[in-house]
């Protein structure tokens, strides 16, 4: 497991290539796709994470989300203070505050 760094970019570069995913669909407990993150710019860092997440720990729970946070360093404290600017990051925080936990499924290219 990553040891986060304050620092997004360092923490990404620990991460796993994302070759050959063309975008990781979350899924609540119904089934239903609440959000996807493409693979495309200003986009693969999220993917990057929650790719990693996925592998990681298989689901996103409050664990994960707790260790998304993390990782996503200086991002958090930006997506705290300013709801809805990083939606990727506020669905971390959402879990981490007892949201329901969701699953990752990643959809190749």
């Amino acid at each position: 497991m990553i040891q986060p760094s304050s620092v997004f970019k360092e923490n990404l570069a620990r991460m796993p290539a994302i070759d050959g995913i063309a975008r990781i669909d979350l899924v609540d407990p119904k089934g239903v796709v609440i959000a996807s993150i493409e693979n495309k710019p200003g986009k693969q860092g999220s993917l990057a994470v929650y790719n990693y997440l996925r592998g990681t720990f298989g689901t996103l729970d409050a664990q994960a989300a707790e260790h998304g946070l993390a990782l996503f360093a200086e991002h958090t404290a930006d997506a705290r203070a300013r709801p809805g600017a990083h939606p990727n990051v506020d669905h971390l925080l959402a879990i981490a505050a007892g949201g329901d936990a969701l699953g990752i499924e990643v959809v190749p290219a």
